[in-house]
């Protein structure tokens, strides 16, 4: 069975004449619109943004059989075709996700390049945790459902202090996890245990981005390091105060970053 993963519109109420495509992805156990709307408000004129969202999370059905980050890239690439062929001949596509959003805009910098055009990868890595780890996660969530996550979640997700400054977002955010299919939400934990694409960056052909939060014990900035020291055009950044999901800890910061990379600037 194919995945499939559906599109949300996040572009903002002042984009003007559209020349670009913006795709934003999405972190385990979010749904795109709680985790990215904000930033996607800040990113101003000049851009098609939509999101997508995981298989079992947000507005994408579930997904009934295993899938890997090669075939989230796939899907993704399938969904947003038509998006960027409304927008006419030398419409770029600009990914940036978050996570595992973020391990799929890698592979599609590392096996996709042809279709897309730059990548930023948010609290993201190359490798992301223990294979086993990922494994006896899933193991536990397909038992006891994605409830059972959403208290080590907010430790993990947030900075501390967060929740209680933005106590609406960071709602929304373990909502969605909340709400997310326990099964899909696994098979997004076994695929991720088979990500690995550390030996490939040398050959990535595209500019990367890649952006840590300095409180992000997930995806610590070393991460970041390795991805933009492997990359032959590779850029870091480090947010201070942040954790795991930048885009809704710290909007504005993360809409002018990706502004300035998307104009050349970051590099």
């Amino acid at each position: 069975m194919t995945v499939q993963v559906a599109l949300v519109d996040l572009t903002g109420p002042d984009v003007g004449e559209a020349r670009d495509l913006v795709v934003l992805g999405p972190s385990l156990g979010t749904s795109v619109r709680a985790l990215w709307s904000s930033c996607a408000a800040a990113l101003g004129p000049g851009y098609r943004v939509v999101g997508w969202d995981l298989p079992g999370h947000g507005g994408s059905a579930p997904c009934p059989t295993a899938f890997t980050v090669p075939d989230l890239a796939g899907a993704v690439l399938a969904a947003t075709r038509a998006v960027r062929s409304e927008l006419g001949e030398g419409a770029r596509l600009l990914y940036a996700g978050v996570s595992l959003g973020g391990a799929v805009g890698l592979q599609l910098a590392v096996s996709q390049a042809d279709e897309v055009d730059q990548v930023a990868v948010l609290c993201s890595g190359a490798k992301i945790g223990d294979p086993t780890n990922w494994r006896e996660r899933a193991d536990l969530v397909r038992r006891a459902g994605t409830p059972v996550m959403v208290e080590g979640s907010a430790t993990r997700w947030f900075a501390p202090g967060f929740i209680g400054r933005d106590p609406a977002t960071s709602t929304a955010l373990l909502w969605s996890l909340q709400n997310a299919d326990r099964f899909s939400y696994a098979r997004c934990c076994e695929a991720l245990a088979e990500f690995d694409v550390r030996a490939e960056l040398g050959g990535v052909r595209v500019p990367v981005l890649a952006v840590a939060g300095s409180e992000d014990a997930v995806a610590p900035p070393k991460f970041a390091e390795v991805v933009a020291a492997g990359v032959p055009d590779g850029s870091c950044a480090v947010l201070a105060g942040v954790a795991h999901l930048a885009p809704a800890e710290a909007p504005i910061e993360v809409a002018t970053l990706l502004r300035d990379f998307f104009a050349g600037g970051a590099r």
